[in-house]
Protein backbone atom coordinates (compact mmCIF):
# COMPACT_ATOMS: atom_id res chain seq x y z
CA UNK A 1 0.00 0.00 0.00
CA UNK A 2 1.46 3.16 -0.83
CA UNK A 3 1.73 6.44 1.27
CA UNK A 4 -0.87 7.84 -0.63
CA UNK A 5 -3.47 5.03 -0.27
CA UNK A 6 -2.69 5.12 3.39
CA UNK A 7 -2.92 8.66 3.89
CA UNK A 8 0.27 10.34 4.77
CA UNK A 9 2.63 12.77 2.21
CA UNK A 10 4.59 10.56 -0.19
CA UNK A 11 7.10 13.20 -0.41
CA UNK A 12 7.19 17.16 0.08
CA UNK A 13 7.77 18.80 3.80
CA UNK A 14 6.96 17.07 6.97
CA UNK A 15 3.85 17.69 8.59
CA UNK A 16 3.89 21.09 10.46
CA UNK A 17 5.74 23.01 7.44
CA UNK A 18 4.69 26.41 6.64
CA UNK A 19 4.37 24.52 3.37
CA UNK A 20 1.24 22.53 3.81
CA UNK A 21 -2.04 24.63 3.27
CA UNK A 22 -4.13 23.13 5.73
CA UNK A 23 -4.03 20.24 8.22
CA UNK A 24 -1.79 17.24 8.08
CA UNK A 25 -3.27 13.88 6.04
CA UNK A 26 -4.41 11.78 8.73
CA UNK A 27 -4.01 8.22 9.09
CA UNK A 28 -6.78 6.02 9.19
CA UNK A 29 -6.79 3.53 11.68
CA UNK A 30 -10.06 1.47 10.38
CA UNK A 31 -10.63 -1.13 7.53
CA UNK A 32 -9.10 -4.16 6.79
CA UNK A 33 -5.51 -2.69 5.90
CA UNK A 34 -4.79 -1.16 8.72
CA UNK A 35 -6.02 -4.62 10.98
CA UNK A 36 -3.88 -6.54 8.24
CA UNK A 37 -0.50 -5.13 9.82
CA UNK A 38 -0.89 -2.55 12.17
CA UNK A 39 2.98 -3.02 12.79
CA UNK A 40 3.75 -1.31 9.20
CA UNK A 41 1.44 1.13 9.81
CA UNK A 42 3.18 2.46 13.17
CA UNK A 43 6.46 2.53 11.40
CA UNK A 44 5.31 4.45 8.61
CA UNK A 45 3.47 7.35 11.32
CA UNK A 46 7.10 7.11 13.26
CA UNK A 47 7.93 9.45 10.40
CA UNK A 48 5.97 11.98 12.11
CA UNK A 49 8.13 11.18 15.54
CA UNK A 50 6.23 10.63 18.43
CA UNK A 51 3.07 12.31 17.80
CA UNK A 52 0.91 11.74 14.55
CA UNK A 53 -2.47 12.60 12.71
CA UNK A 54 -4.81 9.98 12.62
CA UNK A 55 -8.57 9.58 11.78
CA UNK A 56 -10.42 6.68 14.22
CA UNK A 57 -13.58 7.10 11.61
CA UNK A 58 -14.24 9.12 8.28
CA UNK A 59 -13.74 12.10 9.16
CA UNK A 60 -12.79 12.00 12.93
CA UNK A 61 -9.64 13.30 13.43
CA UNK A 62 -7.57 12.33 16.73
CA UNK A 63 -3.22 12.69 17.29
CA UNK A 64 -2.15 9.53 17.80
CA UNK A 65 0.83 8.91 20.72
CA UNK A 66 3.34 6.43 19.38
CA UNK A 67 6.10 7.21 21.25
CA UNK A 68 6.67 5.38 24.84
CA UNK A 69 7.95 8.10 27.52
CA UNK A 70 5.49 10.71 25.02
CA UNK A 71 2.58 8.44 25.94
CA UNK A 72 3.32 8.50 29.76
CA UNK A 73 3.88 12.07 29.68
CA UNK A 74 0.35 12.08 28.66
CA UNK A 75 -1.44 9.66 30.97
CA UNK A 76 0.49 10.58 33.83
CA UNK A 77 -0.29 13.97 33.83
CA UNK A 78 -4.01 14.36 34.86
CA UNK A 79 -3.68 18.27 35.30
CA UNK A 80 -3.08 18.52 31.34
CA UNK A 81 -5.35 16.06 30.10
CA UNK A 82 -8.64 15.15 30.82
CA UNK A 83 -10.33 11.92 30.62
CA UNK A 84 -13.89 12.94 30.42
CA UNK A 85 -15.23 12.95 26.96
CA UNK A 86 -17.55 16.35 27.70
CA UNK A 87 -14.20 18.28 26.40
CA UNK A 88 -14.22 16.55 23.33
CA UNK A 89 -14.47 19.68 21.17
CA UNK A 90 -15.76 18.23 17.93
CA UNK A 91 -18.33 16.27 19.87
CA UNK A 92 -19.60 19.20 21.40
CA UNK A 93 -19.76 21.43 18.64
CA UNK A 94 -22.38 19.06 16.65
CA UNK A 95 -19.41 17.71 14.30
CA UNK A 96 -19.66 14.10 15.63
CA UNK A 97 -23.10 12.86 14.65
CA UNK A 98 -24.58 11.30 17.54
CA UNK A 99 -25.41 7.18 15.51
CA UNK A 100 -21.13 7.90 15.21
CA UNK A 101 -20.13 4.26 15.50
CA UNK A 102 -17.41 5.91 18.13
CA UNK A 103 -19.58 6.64 20.83
CA UNK A 104 -19.95 3.41 22.28
CA UNK A 105 -16.70 3.47 22.86
CA UNK A 106 -15.52 6.99 23.40
CA UNK A 107 -18.52 8.57 24.56
CA UNK A 108 -19.11 9.76 28.12
CA UNK A 109 -20.04 7.29 30.86
CA UNK A 110 -20.13 8.23 34.08
CA UNK A 111 -17.58 5.68 35.41
CA UNK A 112 -13.65 5.17 36.61
CA UNK A 113 -12.41 5.37 32.51
CA UNK A 114 -14.70 8.49 31.44
CA UNK A 115 -14.23 10.86 34.39
CA UNK A 116 -11.65 13.12 36.28
CA UNK A 117 -11.19 13.48 39.97
CA UNK A 118 -12.67 13.95 42.74
CA UNK A 119 -15.22 11.10 40.55
CA UNK A 120 -12.44 9.10 39.21
CA UNK A 121 -11.35 8.53 42.81
CA UNK A 122 -14.58 7.66 44.26
CA UNK A 123 -15.68 5.60 41.49
CA UNK A 124 -12.17 3.71 41.22
CA UNK A 125 -12.11 3.00 44.77
CA UNK A 126 -15.58 1.17 44.93
CA UNK A 127 -14.05 -0.85 42.05
CA UNK A 128 -10.45 -1.55 43.71
CA UNK A 129 -12.08 -3.04 46.78
CA UNK A 130 -15.01 -4.65 45.25
CA UNK A 131 -11.96 -6.77 43.16
CA UNK A 132 -9.73 -6.93 45.64
CA UNK A 133 -12.49 -9.45 47.61
CA UNK A 134 -11.90 -11.80 45.04
CA UNK A 135 -10.24 -14.65 46.08
CA UNK A 136 -7.64 -15.74 43.03
CA UNK A 137 -6.64 -19.09 44.45
CA UNK A 138 -10.47 -20.04 44.65
CA UNK A 139 -11.46 -18.64 41.41
CA UNK A 140 -8.66 -20.59 39.27
CA UNK A 141 -10.18 -24.12 40.06
CA UNK A 142 -13.57 -22.47 38.95
CA UNK A 143 -11.94 -20.86 35.76
CA UNK A 144 -10.85 -24.81 34.89
CA UNK A 145 -13.83 -26.83 35.42
CA UNK A 146 -15.70 -23.69 32.76
CA UNK A 147 -12.25 -24.84 30.82
CA UNK A 148 -13.37 -28.47 30.90
CA UNK A 149 -16.94 -27.70 30.07
CA UNK A 150 -15.61 -25.49 27.07
CA UNK A 151 -13.43 -27.92 25.42
CA UNK A 152 -15.35 -31.79 26.27
CA UNK A 153 -17.81 -30.07 23.56
CA UNK A 154 -15.42 -30.20 20.58
CA UNK A 155 -12.51 -32.84 21.93
CA UNK A 156 -13.76 -36.05 20.31
CA UNK A 157 -14.19 -33.49 16.84
CA UNK A 158 -10.46 -33.34 16.15
CA UNK A 159 -10.58 -29.82 15.51
CA UNK A 160 -12.67 -26.60 16.59
CA UNK A 161 -12.49 -22.96 16.36
CA UNK A 162 -11.34 -21.86 19.64
CA UNK A 163 -12.17 -18.00 18.96
CA UNK A 164 -16.07 -18.80 18.95
CA UNK A 165 -15.95 -21.96 20.79
CA UNK A 166 -13.29 -21.32 23.60
CA UNK A 167 -11.50 -17.96 23.88
CA UNK A 168 -14.95 -15.63 23.64
CA UNK A 169 -16.39 -17.90 26.17
CA UNK A 170 -14.27 -18.60 28.91
CA UNK A 171 -13.83 -14.73 30.26
CA UNK A 172 -17.62 -14.61 29.77
CA UNK A 173 -18.63 -17.07 32.00
CA UNK A 174 -16.26 -16.36 34.49
CA UNK A 175 -17.16 -12.93 34.62
CA UNK A 176 -20.78 -14.30 34.64
CA UNK A 177 -19.82 -16.18 37.75
CA UNK A 178 -18.14 -12.69 39.33
CA UNK A 179 -21.00 -10.64 38.57
CA UNK A 180 -23.79 -12.71 39.79
CA UNK A 181 -25.66 -12.82 36.06
CA UNK A 182 -27.83 -15.21 34.62
CA UNK A 183 -26.17 -17.23 31.84
CA UNK A 184 -29.32 -16.71 30.06
CA UNK A 185 -27.92 -13.52 28.81
CA UNK A 186 -24.53 -14.56 27.68
CA UNK A 187 -25.33 -14.57 23.52
CA UNK A 188 -26.78 -11.08 24.36
CA UNK A 189 -23.38 -9.78 25.91
CA UNK A 190 -21.16 -11.50 23.30
CA UNK A 191 -23.18 -9.74 19.95
CA UNK A 192 -23.07 -6.37 21.99
CA UNK A 193 -19.40 -6.32 23.19
CA UNK A 194 -18.39 -7.29 19.63
CA UNK A 195 -20.75 -5.06 17.89
CA UNK A 196 -19.28 -2.00 20.36
CA UNK A 197 -15.55 -2.98 20.02
CA UNK A 198 -15.25 -3.67 16.23
CA UNK A 199 -16.92 -0.28 15.44
CA UNK A 200 -18.98 0.52 12.20
CA UNK A 201 -22.41 -0.07 11.18
CA UNK A 202 -23.50 -2.24 14.07
CA UNK A 203 -21.84 -0.29 17.20
CA UNK A 204 -24.96 1.23 18.24
CA UNK A 205 -26.94 -1.45 18.29
CA UNK A 206 -24.33 -3.19 20.39
CA UNK A 207 -24.42 -0.32 22.53
CA UNK A 208 -28.10 -0.64 23.22
CA UNK A 209 -27.37 -4.46 23.65
CA UNK A 210 -25.35 -3.98 26.20
CA UNK A 211 -27.30 -1.35 27.54
CA UNK A 212 -30.23 -3.72 27.63
CA UNK A 213 -28.02 -6.45 29.77
CA UNK A 214 -26.68 -3.96 32.07
CA UNK A 215 -30.43 -2.84 33.42
CA UNK A 216 -30.90 -6.18 33.80
CA UNK A 217 -28.19 -7.16 36.20
CA UNK A 218 -28.41 -4.04 38.28
CA UNK A 219 -32.19 -4.77 38.75
CA UNK A 220 -31.66 -8.42 39.51
CA UNK A 221 -28.70 -7.42 42.05
CA UNK A 222 -31.05 -4.81 43.67
CA UNK A 223 -34.09 -7.67 43.92
CA UNK A 224 -31.27 -9.68 45.34
CA UNK A 225 -27.54 -9.38 46.04
CA UNK A 226 -25.08 -12.16 46.79
CA UNK A 227 -21.69 -12.57 46.99
CA UNK A 228 -20.38 -11.15 43.82
CA UNK A 229 -18.94 -8.08 42.53
CA UNK A 230 -22.11 -6.68 41.47
CA UNK A 231 -23.45 -6.70 45.15
CA UNK A 232 -20.30 -5.33 46.34
CA UNK A 233 -20.16 -2.75 44.68
CA UNK A 234 -23.70 -1.80 45.09
CA UNK A 235 -23.14 -2.04 49.16
CA UNK A 236 -19.84 -0.12 49.14
CA UNK A 237 -19.54 3.09 51.17
CA UNK A 238 -19.07 5.16 47.98
CA UNK A 239 -22.71 4.70 47.60
CA UNK A 240 -23.20 4.49 43.69
CA UNK A 241 -26.10 5.51 42.24
CA UNK A 242 -28.33 3.06 39.77
CA UNK A 243 -26.78 4.72 36.66
CA UNK A 244 -23.22 4.60 38.37
CA UNK A 245 -23.38 1.32 39.45
CA UNK A 246 -24.10 0.58 35.77
CA UNK A 247 -21.85 1.96 34.40
CA UNK A 248 -18.98 1.47 36.87
CA UNK A 249 -20.18 -2.91 35.79
CA UNK A 250 -20.16 -1.85 32.05
CA UNK A 251 -16.46 -1.14 32.04
CA UNK A 252 -15.56 -4.14 34.37
CA UNK A 253 -17.50 -6.27 32.10
CA UNK A 254 -16.78 -5.05 29.05
CA UNK A 255 -13.30 -5.13 29.81
CA UNK A 256 -13.34 -8.47 31.11
CA UNK A 257 -14.91 -10.26 28.33
CA UNK A 258 -13.49 -8.68 24.77
CA UNK A 259 -9.73 -7.66 25.85
CA UNK A 260 -9.25 -10.90 27.62
CA UNK A 261 -10.65 -12.97 24.61
CA UNK A 262 -8.20 -11.12 22.56
CA UNK A 263 -5.46 -11.83 24.86
CA UNK A 264 -6.05 -15.94 24.82
CA UNK A 265 -6.73 -15.66 20.90
CA UNK A 266 -3.24 -13.80 20.33
CA UNK A 267 -1.77 -16.09 22.82
CA UNK A 268 -3.13 -18.99 21.50
CA UNK A 269 -2.24 -17.93 17.92
CA UNK A 270 1.88 -17.04 19.22
CA UNK A 271 2.08 -20.28 20.98
CA UNK A 272 1.36 -22.39 18.04
CA UNK A 273 2.94 -20.39 15.09
CA UNK A 274 6.12 -19.57 16.55
CA UNK A 275 9.13 -21.73 16.51
CA UNK A 276 10.88 -20.90 19.67
CA UNK A 277 7.04 -21.46 21.36
CA UNK A 278 6.52 -24.54 19.44
CA UNK A 279 9.72 -26.60 20.58
CA UNK A 280 8.86 -25.76 24.01
CA UNK A 281 5.48 -27.24 23.78
CA UNK A 282 6.60 -30.61 22.18
CA UNK A 283 9.40 -31.30 24.54
CA UNK A 284 6.45 -30.68 27.34
CA UNK A 285 7.35 -27.11 28.80
CA UNK A 286 4.48 -24.63 28.57
CA UNK A 287 5.63 -21.16 28.31
CA UNK A 288 2.48 -19.72 29.00
CA UNK A 289 3.53 -16.77 30.40
CA UNK A 290 6.30 -16.01 28.54
CA UNK A 291 3.77 -16.44 25.32
CA UNK A 292 1.39 -14.07 27.52
CA UNK A 293 3.98 -11.19 28.15
CA UNK A 294 5.15 -11.13 24.12
CA UNK A 295 1.39 -10.78 23.17
CA UNK A 296 1.43 -8.23 25.45
CA UNK A 297 4.05 -6.24 24.58
CA UNK A 298 3.70 -6.84 20.62
CA UNK A 299 0.12 -7.49 20.36
CA UNK A 300 -2.04 -6.25 22.76
CA UNK A 301 -5.69 -6.89 23.15
CA UNK A 302 -6.03 -3.10 23.41
CA UNK A 303 -3.97 -2.11 20.41
CA UNK A 304 -4.97 2.34 20.51
CA UNK A 305 -6.87 3.49 23.05
CA UNK A 306 -6.78 5.35 26.83
CA UNK A 307 -8.32 8.38 24.81
CA UNK A 308 -7.54 11.89 27.06
CA UNK A 309 -8.01 15.23 25.82
CA UNK A 310 -5.92 18.50 26.41
CA UNK A 311 -7.68 20.75 29.25
CA UNK A 312 -6.15 23.91 27.15
CA UNK A 313 -3.63 24.16 24.31
CA UNK A 314 -0.75 22.50 24.86
CA UNK A 315 2.21 20.66 22.53
CA UNK A 316 3.81 16.78 23.31
CA UNK A 317 7.00 16.34 22.09
CA UNK A 318 6.68 19.58 20.12
CA UNK A 319 3.36 19.06 18.42
CA UNK A 320 0.64 21.56 19.21
CA UNK A 321 -2.73 20.07 20.56
CA UNK A 322 -5.58 22.06 21.01
CA UNK A 323 -7.69 21.95 23.84
CA UNK A 324 -10.91 19.45 23.58
CA UNK A 325 -9.32 17.21 20.28
CA UNK A 326 -8.44 13.97 21.45
CA UNK A 327 -5.37 12.44 22.00
CA UNK A 328 -5.05 8.33 21.43
CA UNK A 329 -2.59 6.30 23.38
CA UNK A 330 -1.30 3.61 20.74
CA UNK A 331 -0.85 0.97 23.55
CA UNK A 332 1.04 -1.30 20.92
CA UNK A 333 3.03 1.32 19.09
CA UNK A 334 4.20 2.64 22.32
CA UNK A 335 5.38 -0.40 23.92
CA UNK A 336 7.41 -1.45 20.79
CA UNK A 337 8.96 2.13 20.07
CA UNK A 338 12.13 1.56 19.23
CA UNK A 339 14.11 4.00 21.02
CA UNK A 340 13.18 1.69 24.21
CA UNK A 341 12.75 -1.48 23.34
CA UNK A 342 16.32 -2.55 21.14
CA UNK A 343 17.85 -2.60 24.39
CA UNK A 344 15.10 -3.50 26.50
CA UNK A 345 14.60 -7.18 27.66
CA UNK A 346 10.80 -8.71 27.59
CA UNK A 347 11.84 -11.86 29.36
CA UNK A 348 10.33 -10.90 33.42
CA UNK A 349 9.58 -7.07 31.87
CA UNK A 350 6.42 -6.11 32.62
CA UNK A 351 6.93 -2.27 31.66
CA UNK A 352 4.86 -2.45 28.20
CA UNK A 353 1.93 -0.34 28.12
CA UNK A 354 -1.03 -2.97 27.41
CA UNK A 355 -2.96 -2.54 30.81
CA UNK A 356 -2.25 1.54 30.33
CA UNK A 357 -0.41 3.47 32.78
CA UNK A 358 -1.15 6.12 35.37
CA UNK A 359 -4.20 6.87 37.58
CA UNK A 360 -6.21 5.10 34.81
CA UNK A 361 -4.34 2.12 34.80
CA UNK A 362 -6.33 -1.26 34.36
CA UNK A 363 -7.65 -2.26 37.83
CA UNK A 364 -8.29 -5.49 37.03
CA UNK A 365 -4.95 -6.94 35.19
CA UNK A 366 -4.35 -9.60 37.48
CA UNK A 367 -7.51 -10.83 36.98
CA UNK A 368 -7.12 -11.04 32.84
CA UNK A 369 -3.86 -12.65 33.30
CA UNK A 370 -5.41 -15.47 35.42
CA UNK A 371 -8.19 -16.00 33.43
CA UNK A 372 -5.81 -15.91 30.33
CA UNK A 373 -3.16 -17.79 31.98
CA UNK A 374 -5.77 -21.01 32.98
CA UNK A 375 -7.35 -20.84 29.84
CA UNK A 376 -3.93 -21.74 27.95
CA UNK A 377 -2.57 -23.70 30.54
CA UNK A 378 -5.68 -26.09 30.23
CA UNK A 379 -6.22 -26.38 26.72
CA UNK A 380 -2.75 -27.38 25.72
CA UNK A 381 -2.74 -29.99 28.67
CA UNK A 382 -5.52 -31.59 27.44
CA UNK A 383 -4.62 -31.37 23.79
CA UNK A 384 -0.86 -31.55 23.75
CA UNK A 385 -1.05 -31.84 19.66
CA UNK A 386 -2.66 -28.96 19.48
CA UNK A 387 -2.05 -27.51 15.59
CA UNK A 388 -3.10 -24.45 13.69
CA UNK A 389 -5.53 -25.74 10.68
CA UNK A 390 -3.81 -22.99 8.75
CA UNK A 391 -0.83 -21.27 7.96
CA UNK A 392 -0.20 -18.32 10.54
CA UNK A 393 -0.77 -16.13 7.54
CA UNK A 394 -3.71 -17.04 7.10
CA UNK A 395 -5.17 -16.00 9.84
CA UNK A 396 -7.39 -12.85 9.50
CA UNK A 397 -7.73 -9.46 11.73
CA UNK A 398 -11.17 -7.69 12.80
CA UNK A 399 -11.16 -4.42 11.28
CA UNK A 400 -11.60 -1.75 14.01
CA UNK A 401 -9.16 1.46 15.67
CA UNK A 402 -9.46 0.03 18.99
CA UNK A 403 -8.86 -3.51 19.25
CA UNK A 404 -5.67 -6.40 17.92
CA UNK A 405 -8.41 -9.24 17.55
CA UNK A 406 -8.54 -12.34 15.08
CA UNK A 407 -11.58 -13.15 13.36
CA UNK A 408 -11.01 -17.03 13.92
CA UNK A 409 -8.51 -19.52 15.28
CA UNK A 410 -9.28 -22.70 13.73
CA UNK A 411 -7.29 -25.80 14.98
CA UNK A 412 -7.03 -29.48 14.86
CA UNK A 413 -5.44 -32.09 16.99
CA UNK A 414 -6.09 -36.04 17.56
CA UNK A 415 -9.51 -36.85 19.34
CA UNK A 416 -9.43 -37.65 22.56
CA UNK A 417 -12.89 -38.41 24.77
CA UNK A 418 -13.97 -35.43 27.50
CA UNK A 419 -13.62 -35.99 31.12
CA UNK A 420 -17.02 -35.28 31.39
CA UNK A 421 -20.24 -38.09 30.82
CA UNK A 422 -23.72 -37.85 29.43
CA UNK A 423 -24.82 -34.27 28.75
CA UNK A 424 -22.68 -31.24 29.25
CA UNK A 425 -23.40 -29.24 32.15
CA UNK A 426 -22.48 -27.59 34.76
CA UNK A 427 -23.21 -29.99 37.17
CA UNK A 428 -21.65 -33.43 36.25
CA UNK A 429 -17.96 -31.96 36.87
CA UNK A 430 -16.78 -31.61 40.36
CA UNK A 431 -14.46 -28.41 39.64
CA UNK A 432 -17.20 -26.46 38.29
CA UNK A 433 -19.33 -23.63 39.52
CA UNK A 434 -22.67 -24.93 40.88
CA UNK A 435 -25.90 -24.18 39.10
CA UNK A 436 -26.24 -20.81 41.82
CA UNK A 437 -24.19 -18.01 42.15
CA UNK A 438 -21.10 -19.39 43.93
CA UNK A 439 -21.04 -19.03 47.82
CA UNK A 440 -18.79 -16.41 49.86
CA UNK A 441 -16.32 -19.04 50.51
CA UNK A 442 -15.86 -19.32 46.52
CA UNK A 443 -14.67 -15.88 46.14
CA UNK A 444 -14.74 -13.46 49.35
CA UNK A 445 -14.67 -14.02 52.76
CA UNK A 446 -17.96 -12.32 53.27
CA UNK A 447 -21.63 -14.39 53.15
CA UNK A 448 -24.54 -13.37 50.98
CA UNK A 449 -26.47 -10.73 51.78
CA UNK A 450 -29.39 -12.89 50.83
CA UNK A 451 -30.17 -16.01 48.99
CA UNK A 452 -29.09 -15.97 45.44
CA UNK A 453 -30.37 -16.42 42.30
CA UNK A 454 -31.03 -19.71 41.11
CA UNK A 455 -29.10 -19.77 37.34
CA UNK A 456 -30.19 -21.93 34.11
CA UNK A 457 -26.96 -23.78 32.65
CA UNK A 458 -25.49 -21.52 29.71
CA UNK A 459 -25.23 -24.19 27.62
CA UNK A 460 -28.52 -24.12 26.21
CA UNK A 461 -28.06 -20.69 25.19
CA UNK A 462 -24.32 -20.68 23.52
CA UNK A 463 -22.94 -23.60 21.56
CA UNK A 464 -24.56 -26.90 21.68
CA UNK A 465 -22.35 -30.05 22.52
CA UNK A 466 -21.15 -31.94 19.42
CA UNK A 467 -19.65 -34.68 20.92
CA UNK A 468 -19.09 -38.00 18.96
CA UNK A 469 -19.21 -36.31 15.61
Amino acid sequence: MTARHRGLPADGPPPGCPAHAGPAPAFPLYGAEFAADPSAAYAQLRRNGAVAPVELAPGVRATLITGYRAALDVLRAPHTFSKDPRHWRALAAGEIPADSSLLPMMGYRPNALFSDDPEHSRFRQAITDSLNRIDPHTLRPSITGSADHLIDAFTARGEADLLAEYAALLPLLTVNTLFGQSDAASRQLIAALAKMFEGGDGAAEGDRLFTRYMYELITLKRARPGADVTSWLMAHPARLTDEEMIHQCTLLIAAGNEPVCNLIGNALRLLLSDDRFAGDLSGGTLPVDAALEEVLWRDPPMANYAVHYPRHDTAVYGVPLRAGDPVVISLAAASNDPTVTSTASKAGNRAHLAFSAGPHACPAKDLARLIATVAIERLLDRLPDLELAVTAGDLQWRPGPFHRALTRLPVRFTPVPPLTLGDSTWTTHPSAPSASTPPAATFTERPPASAPPVRRSWWSFLVPSRRGR
